[in-house]
């Protein structure tokens, strides 16, 4: 046996906003951040749980404090216990009445938790010598199923549907497992798409996207009509017909501004428009959906719960569902969704980007395909270059395409020297932040 020894939890920021990398119509000066959790055991093995949540500056250390509060009382567990029941560990926390006072089952309470559990998961991996990806995709329907929270699904997903689910995708495991390591998975880019991009960076990175292989790219829009329209004929331009084009409003818009704005950019073939209004709002995202069809609504980095999810698909208010690594409360509320996105036949494109983010969520889109919906149709990963140096296992991209990861564990552990150099004290504040 052994026992759970010790945790570190570091503020960890970078200055993005130097160069406006990041920025959109509701974000114009972010500072991509991790609120970084390292969780140590007595084992021989010297192995450790990594993990973070994303944040995009101020607040970081708020997220620190939150993380505080749930890990210490990890100190002194059996690991062995832990990892064994993974789906109980959550349920124990997020069941907590006190926690949940805070939420309930969202915010940065629900995310610390999240911190928690995927640094324990990251831990099984490493034991297992998998990649978090494989390590589920090699887990029975029965051992999946138990990992869910099934408590406000029922509704829509049960866990005999579930399991229905995840049985029908068994058979051909092995073959998607080696196609996804001989194809790798689709990738989208948001490199060239930031509001606050000049159009000649705008035009390069457009240009250096195609050469890469990539078959869609990425604009926020939503601060300016007459700018969007301008900078998507630029883009569309650059790339040409065959390329796809999706945007992202960052949820800028009211219900009927989004409707006008999104009639007015249609011109354009657009791939997708993300997050147009409040992320919480599932009729008005309904109602648009409605309003532009065939134009197709994408949302779900902010969504702060497996409920709303539900709610979004049952709702018909989302084409795309694009979860997030760090958002919900973990690797166990993730799949969840998954599974619900596979109830509903609604395709999974992850957010993406940020620090870490493409690190991590790649697993979920990989585990996908393997055992869920078993399906890359209509799916694709998003995409950015900023600051893949600092992780231990960065994301490898070849043709446009992720190259599905080997090393072991969730690809969310940095390496110890950027933590170091990155981790904010307090002492000194980028000038950007301070504006």
């Amino acid at each position: 046996m052994s026992i759970v020894t010790g945790f570190e939890t570091l503020d960890v920021r970078f200055e993005t906003s130097a160069l406006l990398d990041g920025s959109d119509a509701m974000n114009p000066d972010p500072d991509y951040s991790a609120a970084y959790l390292r969780v140590t055991t007595d084992a021989s093995d010297g192995l450790e749980g990594h993990s973070f949540v994303f944040t995009i500056g101020r607040g970081n250390d708020v997220q620190v404090a939150a993380i505080d509060a749930v890990a210490h009382r990890v100190i002194g567990r059996d690991v062995e216990a832990v990892l064994d029941d993974l789906g109980g560990f959550w349920r124990e926390f997020v069941h907590d009445s006190q926690l949940r006072w805070l939420g309930p089952e969202k915010g940065v309470m629900h995310m610390a938790i999240g911190a928690v559990v995927n640094a324990f998961w990251d831990l099984k991996a490493k034991r297992a010598g998998l990649p978090l990806w494989q390590l589920l995709a090699r887990m029975t329907p029965e051992e999946l199923v138990a990992l869910v929270d099934f408590r406000y699904l029922s509704d829509a997903l049960t866990p005999e549907e579930a399991l229905g689910l995840l049985r029908a995708a068994e058979p051909g495991r092995a073959e998607r497992e080696a196609d996804l390591i001989a194809r790798g998975y689709a990738g989208y880019t948001t490199t060239p798409g930031w509001l606050g991009y000049s159009d000649d960076k705008l035009r390069r990175l457009a240009r250096e996207a195609v050469a890469e292989g990539f078959e869609q790219i990425k604009l926020k829009v939503g601060d300016d009509l007459d700018d969007d329209i301008r900078r998507l004929g630029i883009a569309r331009e650059t790339v040409g017909p065959d390329i796809r084009i999706a945007i992202d409003a960052n949820q800028r818009w009211d219900r009927d501004q989004a409707i006008a704005w999104i009639r007015a950019l249609e011109r354009f073939d657009l791939a997708w428009v993300e997050e147009p209004t409040s992320p919480d709002d599932v009729l008005a995202h309904a109602a648009i959906a409605r309003a532009v069809a065939p134009v197709r609504i994408a949302t779900g980095e902010h969504g702060m719960s497996r409920v709303l999810f539900k709610q979004l698909l049952q709702a018909e208010a989302a084409a795309v569902l694009q979860i997030d690594s760090t958002r919900v409360a973990g690797i166990n509320e993730n799949i969840a969704i998954l599974l619900l996105a596979a109830k509903f036949g609604v395709p999974v494109c992850p957010h993406a980007g940020g620090v870490g983010l493409c690190e991590a969520v790649q697993h979920f889109s990989m585990f996908d395909y393997v055992a869920v919906s078993g399906s890359q149709e209509g799916r694709m990963i998003e995409y950015t270059k900023h600051l893949h140096e600092h992780f231990v296992s960065p994301v490898e991209l070849v043709g446009g395409r992720y190259r599905a990861p080997l090393t072991p564990g969730t690809g969310m552990e940095m390496l110890a020297d950027s933590l170091r150099a990155h981790e904010f004290t307090g002492a000194t504040l980028p000038a950007a932040a301070l504006a």
